[in-house]
């Protein structure tokens, strides 16, 4: 098949962007660029390292970064499974594209910018959960904020349906991937308790 190497050949193929999708980005939040990230709870999160690339999911309780000023924004970084391939990405490199999501909205917002790594105690606090704090913050200096038409999310339906009796379950993936040594149904029963221990 053939392999598209030019970015005049891609053009050709697409055509010139609409007016609305140029004129929607903005280099620093909005009145309603703030307001939409503020309702959202969850985002993924891409970086770019010496490895290759890392997209990862992030969620919390409340709004999933907070705003520092309207040019930067902070995401916690609580305690995980520690592989920390995000993170290492940040510290090597500082890329990152955030994907903002709300339930039941079908419109997605971009954050693109460089972003740092830092444990200052006084913005770790500012995240307190009973008695946890996150590990590292993440401060994100935007480059450019704008929404994503809801195409993506209407073709799938992603908020009207419900797919999961179809998917393995991670004790699943991990008794596959070690060959029986981590038993599906054992660390599936037990990780409910163990989530726990950890969210807050």
């Amino acid at each position: 098949m053939r392999r598209i190497e030019d970015i005049a050949a891609l053009e050709a193929l697409y055509g010139t962007p609409s007016e609305a999708s140029l004129r929607k980005v903005a280099g620093r939040l909005t009145p309603a660029y703030r307001k939409w990230i503020a309702a959202s709870r969850f985002c993924v999160v891409s970086t770019v390292g010496p490895d290759g690339t890392d997209g990862t999911p992030r969620g919390d309780d409340g709004p999933v970064v907070l705003e520092l000023d309207p040019g930067t924004l902070a995401l916690p970084d609580w305690r995980g499974n520690n592989r920390l391939d995000s993170l290492r990405n940040l510290v090597t490199d500082g890329r990152i594209s955030l994907m903002f999501m709300v339930p039941g909205d079908n419109s997605v917002v971009r954050v693109n910018g460089k972003a740092w790594l830092t444990d200052d105690e006084d913005l770790r606090g500012r995240f307190a959960r009973k008695n946890m704090l996150p590990a590292t913050v993440a401060v994100i200096e935007i480059a450019e904020v704008y929404a994503q038409c809801p195409k993506a999310l209407l073709r799938s339906g992603l908020w009207g349906r419900d797919d999961s009796a179809e998917t393995p379950s991670l004790g699943e993936i991990l008794d596959e991937m070690t060959s029986g040594e981590i038993e599906a149904g054992a660390w599936d029963r037990a990780y409910p308790e163990r989530a726990k221990q950890t969210l807050w």
